[in-house]
């Protein structure tokens, strides 16, 4: 490549980046799904578009597992711990009971409707089977469900890849052969061991960190980052799960106190980005619209299949060991969103030349395409039906404050709703726990510092300050008094969450 090729390279990169953002911010507010927008740039892009031709499947391939190690990453840094504690056995049921049952049933549909071969049937189940890390993070992102529904989803989304690499993996082997004995042998060795490499270099990693004294305040997030990076390499070069302990890794770093928690966060976030769309829109590159077009009625047969059947199943059979209520069952079922993570799964069977393997990627990623669009805009109304979303729950607010990542301090936001009961109680009345305080309040369209005697109002906006120690006991506060006022733990009102 000469340099005139290089400066052509990085302008049509740089513009394409740049209109992806630019349609990012678009498409949030028209409720359009991004990951879709980035897929249409890169079909636009392409060979039936402005002529760009890319068809190196390996090349995607290879550089497709990269960027979900990247966004892996992303989602373990900007995942608390105390979000998906609770929630960790049902989580881990379903990233791979779930999976199985998923894959089956998946399966089995595909070769009975499509009357393809078992070998590309358990593929399209297998490829299908996981939720997408990218899609799930994106969704929690802007949706404030309670916390235990998030955790479990951010949760599941982060371990299921795993089984589905192994599986697809294990499906893709020519000639077609499996010895469910072994495959169940490999399976566990490469969960147990990814995992126990993951949480291995979190911990070593920050040990290290919190004792080396780096030049550059800016250093601290490049090196978190970077010990996600390697532990996803360990484990793969180790023949075990790399992206399970890469999320595992970045959990463990996340919540390890380490300093300048919220330029991490903020880092991570920016690097999650650029690597989701840069990988949608390779994907899109990739995919030839006139082939797939001939694959659509195949897509939406085992997309209906999978929204409507198989993937309630795995929901119901994962989670019957666990009291989880039925209508955060209904949603999971409905919120296992696929995106980036089976496109990418599909090219490893046409890499290692599975017949059939081209339609197969063909029916994935028109699949992925239509029931995002179905998936995608109705998770809010569906959430609110099922009672899901409180119009009171407290919202958290990224911000770029040295202070408050010193004093590991938190900023919340919450809006007083007509039926709450806060409203005429004083800011003093309140009494959140020290040192939470309301820090704003915005009334009418204009913000003004409450005093302690300032009674909160009906449509308050409220701006909290609070510590990671006492984000809980300050929520559980506000939920008790919105329920049933000011001497609500005299009604023995906790404000446990619902």
């Amino acid at each position: 490549m000469s340099l005139q090729q290089l400066y052509l390279a990085l302008l049509i990169g740089g513009l394409v980046l740049l209109a992806s953002i630019v349609g990012t911010r678009l498409a949030t507010r028209v409720g359009f799904p991004s990951m879709l927008l980035f897929l249409l740039v890169g079909v636009a892009v392409g060979e039936d578009g402005l002529g760009l031709k890319f068809d190196d499947v390996q090349l995607a391939r290879n550089v497709g597992t990269a960027a979900l190690a990247l966004i892996l990453v992303e989602g373990g840094l900007t995942t608390r711990f105390t979000d998906i504690r609770t929630v960790l056995g049902p989580a881990a049921t379903l990233a791979t009971v779930g999976v199985l049952v998923s894959m089956a049933v998946t399966a089995v549909g595909a070769h009975l409707l499509l009357r393809v071969d078992w070998q590309v049937a358990l593929l399209l189940g297998a490829i299908v089977s996981s939720t997408d890390a990218a899609a799930v993070f994106s969704v929690l992102r802007v949706l404030p469900l309670p916390r235990r529904v998030a955790g479990l989803l951010e949760a599941e989304s982060g371990f299921n890849d795993a089984p589905a690499v192994i599986l697809v993996l294990m499906f893709s082997a020519v000639p077609f052969a499996v010895e469910p004995g072994r495959a169940i042998a490999d399976l566990l060795f490469e969960l147990l061991t990814g995992a126990a490499v993951g949480v291995a270099i979190g911990y070593l990693g920050a040990f290290a960190l919190r004792r080396i004294a780096l030049p550059a305040s800016g250093l601290y997030p490049i090196a978190t980052f970077g010990l996600g990076l390697v532990a996803f390499a360990a484990a793969g070069a180790s023949h075990a799960s790399g992206f399970i302990a890469a999320y595992l890794a970045s959990v463990v770093l996340a919540n390890s106190g380490l300093p300048h928690r919220s330029a991490t966060r903020s880092f991570a976030e920016g690097v999650g980005w650029l690597a989701q769309i840069g990988l949608f829109v390779l994907l899109g590159l990739l995919v030839d619209p006139g082939d797939v077009a001939h694959d659509v009625v195949a897509a939406i047969v085992v997309g209906l299949l999978l929204l409507l059947i198989a993937r309630p199943l795995s929901v119901v059979a994962s989670l019957a060991a666990f009291r989880i209520p039925w209508h955060d069952q209904v949603f999971l079922s409905w919120a296992g969103l696929r995106g980036a993570v089976p496109i990418v799964l599909a090219t490893f069977p046409v890499v290692a030349g599975v017949p059939d393997s081209y339609r197969l990627l063909n029916i994935v990623f028109m699949l992925v395409v239509v029931f995002t669009l179905v998936q995608g805009p109705s998770l809010r109304p569906i959430a609110h039906r099922l009672g899901l979303i409180s119009r009171e729950a407290t919202r958290e607010i990224q911000v770029e404050a040295a202070p408050l990542d010193v004093l590991d301090a938190e900023l919340l936001t919450m809006t007083v709703q007509p039926p709450s009961r806060l409203h005429n109680v004083t800011v003093l009345e309140l009494r959140l726990p020290d040192p939470a305080v309301i820090t704003l309040i915005i009334r009418n369209g204009h913000t003004f510092v409450p005093m302690p005697d300032t009674r909160i109002e009906r449509g308050d906006e409220l701006l909290i300050v609070t510590t990671s120690k006492t984000r809980a006991a300050a929520e559980s506060r506000l939920r008790a008094v919105s329920r049933r006022g000011k001497l609500a733990y005299w009604f023995d009102e906790y404000g446990e969450p619902d």
